[in-house]
């Protein structure tokens, strides 16, 4: 799988372009802003684009989605349902964090844990990671060796879990469950930072790793 970073919004949140590179056909993975910067890019990598994907419903990874599935004609797929009420509520995130006003939407297709998407000649797996969110997905290519885990892990760090529903216990279980079962191999691409191994995490992280502290 070929892959585009794009940092996006005040955030510096990490917007992904997975292109499979036999076919060019591509998924935006957290629009959270910018949607001129995500459609140039596009344009360049030569991509063609097929779907928007939502790892979770916070307005960093979010933002720019309606935009461009009504410019791009796009499916807006996911996150897990659970998440709904952060959709609900994007008119009072945007508020609260100075953004532009927002309205609230719903996605084209919920997914669920277990859910395979088809991009090109690639397959992505769904994997439900809540904690930080109730509904936070992780998109995994396994051929590749590639996941995008969204705001669950990140390199030295994890998710916040002090937002409405976020569960600390529940965010340990997934990266230990689900996430580290997939391979040290695996690079992750995080929703803010740089990239990283699971491998690297579970054996170094100062919160789940096997040298955290305490």
């Amino acid at each position: 799988m070929q892959f585009e970073i794009i940092p996006v919004t005040p955030f510096e949140q990490n917007c992904t372009l997975l292109i499979c590179p036999t076919t060019r056909e591509s998924a935006i993975v957290d629009p959270g802003g910018e949607p001129a910067r995500i459609i140039a890019a596009l344009e360049r990598l030569n991509a063609t684009p097929r779907m928007i994907l939502l790892t979770h419903g916070h307005l960093d990874h979010v933002g720019a989605a309606p935009e461009l599935a009504a410019q791009l004609n796009l499916p807006i797929i996911g996150p897990h349902r659970d998440d709904a009420f952060w959709l609900d509520a994007l008119p009072q995130q945007a508020q609260m964090f100075g953004f532009p006003p927002q309205s609230a939407f719903s996605p084209d297709q919920w997914l669920e844990h277990g859910q395979q998407l088809q991009l090109g000649e690639r397959s992505l797996e769904v994997l439900h990671c809540p904690g930080h969110t109730p509904g936070h997905l992780v998109f995994f290519d396994r051929a590749a060796g590639l996941a995008q885990v969204g705001d669950v892990l990140f390199r030295g760090a994890i998710g916040r879990t002090d937002f409405p529903r976020g569960d600390h216990a529940q965010l340990l279980a997934s990266i230990r469950e689900r996430l580290f079962p997939l391979g040290d191999e695996v690079r992750f691409i995080p929703g803010h930072g740089p990239m990283g191994t699971l491998g690297e995490e579970r054996r170094t992280n100062p919160f789940v790793g096997e040298r955290r502290s305490g």
